[in-house]
């Protein structure tokens, strides 16, 4: 049986994603207390990442739209949220989404990562209501792992 977290998943039409394999030594998330710690999570489908680059506001050759990056920043926020269920098996234990930290590769004259990791905390909103408003940083990096446009890891406490 299905958690209603899972349910409301389902309803806005999406599908909880297989946790992917870490691309280096660490885990997808880790439990200490009552919190999940998930890694940096990048915004991958079917083990593939569908863009890669850095975002910015004109289009070129490895340039990704900060409305691409923003879908990018909410794919990766679904994977977070699969390798919290990995720890606590079940998403109704979660009791609310603590912080979320989002890394975007930027180029040099982009400013907008708040707008971009919205599509993270939207999408946490969604699912879990009222339980998922969190702290946030937005932070505009250099590169990311795999040339990925975004990275997201979330900070969750469970019952």
């Amino acid at each position: 049986m299905s958690s209603s977290i899972e349910e409301r998943i389902e309803e806005l039409g999406l599908t909880l994603p297989e946790v992917s394999a870490p691309v280096a030594a660490y885990a997808p998330a880790a439990v200490t207390g009552k919190y999940v710690y998930t890694a940096g999570q990048l915004p991958f489908i079917d083990g593939a990442l569908p863009a890669t680059g850095v975002v910015s506001e004109t289009e070129g050759e490895n340039h990704v739209s900060p409305e691409r990056a923003k879908e990018l920043a909410a794919r990766s926020a679904l994977n977070a949220v699969a390798a919290v269920k990995a720890q606590i098996e079940d998403l109704d234990r979660v009791v609310r989404v603590v912080k979320v930290t989002g890394f975007v590769a930027s180029a040099s004259d982009f400013y907008g990562q708040p707008g971009v990791i919205d599509g993270a905390s939207t999408l946490l909103g969604d699912i879990f209501g009222e339980k998922g408003k969190h702290a946030r940083s937005a932070v505009g990096v250099s590169v990311l792992p795999l040339n990925s446009p975004v990275e997201v890891e979330l900070i969750v406490e469970f019952s």
